[in-house]
């Protein structure tokens, strides 16, 4: 019982807002990002949580916990074209297989920058930029939703 794939094109912040609540908890290891000077394009795959069939019902007599749908994941490809250039912190490109959680993507003066849990962060330096977003192949079942602590029980 899976929504419809996404697929979107932002171009502004306005935009961006959608896209990083989209990406919100998505998890990736470094080797699947890749920056592509040549063509001003940075690209990645991420794991991403399906925020918007977290909570839907499956159809049942009754409205408890058994009928939620399970929670659930997909492969989501991200393109960001435009980029002229990379900054990096808090991440060590040669460990390949690091795991990163993505907390946001944000428009910045000149830039994009995606969040990481832990303070990491990539700024991709760009004076005009479209990020495109699109989920690929099926959904697979997940056990466990994201959750984050609120700033008062830090």
């Amino acid at each position: 019982m899976s929504a419809t794939p996404i697929r979107l094109r932002a171009q502004d912040a306005e935009d961006l807002k959608v896209v990083s609540a989209c990406l919100q908890d998505a998890i990736l290891p470094i080797g699947d990002m890749c920056f592509l000077p040549e063509e001003a394009r940075f690209v990645l795959v991420a794991n991403r949580f399906k925020w918007e069939t977290a909570d839907k019902r499956r159809p049942g007599p009754t409205a408890d916990d058994d009928h939620l749908n399970p929670f659930e994941r997909v492969n989501c490809g991200v393109r960001i074209e435009g980029v002229k250039a990379v900054k990096l912190r808090g991440l060590d490109v040669k460990d390949r297989a690091q795991i990163l959680e993505l907390l946001s993507v944000e428009a910045a003066e000149g830039a994009l920058v995606l969040n990481f849990a832990g303070g990491a962060c990539i700024r991709l330096e760009s004076p005009s930029w479209t990020c495109f977003v699109e989920d690929l192949g099926e959904p697979w079942p997940t056990g466990c939703k994201p959750c984050h602590p609120l700033e008062d029980e830090q």
